[in-house]
Formats: C-alpha cells, structure tokens, sequence
C-alpha cells in the first residue's frame, strides 16, 4: 500500500507539471524535464544496485533454474493476463491463457517448465493499461516512474490495479513476498542485460532512445501490433 500511495503522488505531480513544462519538445513528452530528472536518478539506481544484484544472480544461478523461475512467475502472470483478455473481449486469446495456466500449473509441475508453449498455446502479453487503450482511454503524457521507468499517466494508474490483482502481490505471507517480488524483478533485469549494454553502446541519447522505443512499443502492444496509422503534418497540410 505504501508504494501504491508513492504512486498516486507521482501522478498527481505529474498532473500539476504541464504548467511548467517545456515547450517545442517531443509532443508525447510535455513533462521532459521532469521525466529526465526521473530517468537520471533510476538509471543511476540501476548502474549502482539492481544492474550488480542481476549480474550476480547471472553468474551464480544456474540457466535452467533461473529459466524455472521465470517460468513460475510467468504463470502467474498468465492469470491476470486471462482476465484482461476477457474484458478487451479477446475470448480465444484468454481460453489460450486458461489452458496455459492449467497445463503448466499441472504438467508443468506448478508452472516451472513451460508445456504449454510446446503444446501450441501462445503466450500473451496484456495488462490492465493495455485494456484501458482498448476501451479507447487516452494515453495522457509519457511518465517516468521512480524505480518503475517508462510508464505514461493512463499506465502508472492502471499500474495501480495490476499490482492489486498481482498474485505476488497479494501473499499474505509479507516476508515470502517482498523476497519473491525482488526476485522476480531480478530475474527480469538479469534478463535484459544483453540488451542495456547495446543500448548503452549504441544510444546517442539514452532518454529519449528509451523513451520512443518503449511508446511504440506500448501502442503496438495495446493494437495487438496492428496500429492505425499516426496523423502528422502532411496529412494536416493536405486538407
């Protein structure tokens, strides 16, 4: 609940910044100064802690076990992904998800080999964000979110809801979940090692390198990698 209500006052800051925001810049990121400060102070978190912490666990734990756990965390997942599919009314994909969960839950052996890939049932990727775009909710500025990163104001509150309906999340047990939930998230910045050190390399500006990656990503993910076509100027000219 405590990083919930950090949450709601990052986006309620954000939501008082336009004021004061820069103009000219990228018009999908009116809070930049803002959003760069943010981005600093998270990639220097990373360079210092969690990006040594995931380098450790590389070199320690084994590729199957880490893969393993991977896998269990993803079935969880699969569980909230079923219910957004749901309500975006994609009923194959969620059926899809539904076998997921049970084939790994079960075959699986509480989902830490992934069967259900190799038996034909396709792994999604949905959130509630996601399902918010689909309901044809507005993204609202991009948002960097400390700790969390590259988020905009529709995500971060609907970050909100994803983490209440988070299996992890939801362990009674305090202890037994914050060590799960610091593994999992371990895991996945192990896992993406390869990657920040080519973008590190090849960005001339990280900022806005991560920020345009993770937009479009973000809206092909919400069009089911489909978008419509973005107006720009030449359409505006040719009317």
């Amino acid at each position: 609940m405590a990083a919930a209500a950090r949450l709601c006052a990052v986006l309620l800051l954000a939501g008082a910044l336009p004021g004061c925001a820069t103009s000219g810049g990228n018009p999908t990121d009116p809070l930049e100064p803002f959003n760069r400060a943010i981005f600093s102070f998270n990639d220097t978190v990373d360079g210092a802690v969690i990006k040594p912490v995931a380098q450790g666990y590389r070199a320690v734990v084994p590729g199957p076990i880490r893969t393993g756990v991977s896998n269990f965390f993803s079935n969880l997942g699969d569980v909230w992904i079923c219910v957004n599919n749901l309500l975006q009314a994609k009923f194959l994909d969620a059926f899809q998800d539904f076998g997921r969960v049970v084939f790994n839950s079960t075959l699986g052996i509480g989902g830490l080999f992934d069967v259900a890939s190799d038996a034909g049932f396709q792994k999604h990727n949905e959130d509630f964000g996601q399902t918010l775009g689909k309901w044809g909710v507005g993204s609202g500025p991009y948002l960097v979110l400390p700790f969390l990163g590259p988020s905009t104001v529709r995500d971060g509150m609907a970050f909100l809801v994803d983490t209440q309906a988070d299996l992890v999340w939801r362990y009674h047990n305090v202890p037994v979940r914050n060590t799960a939930v610091a593994i999992r998230y371990v895991g996945i910045r192990a896992e993406l090692l390869d990657a920040t050190s080519i973008l590190e390399q090849a960005a001339l500006d990280k900022y806005s390198f991560v920020r345009d990656a993770w937009l479009q990503r973000r809206r092909n993910l919400i069009y089911d990698g489909d978008p419509p076509r973005e107006k720009d100027e030449s359409d505006e000219d040719s009317r």
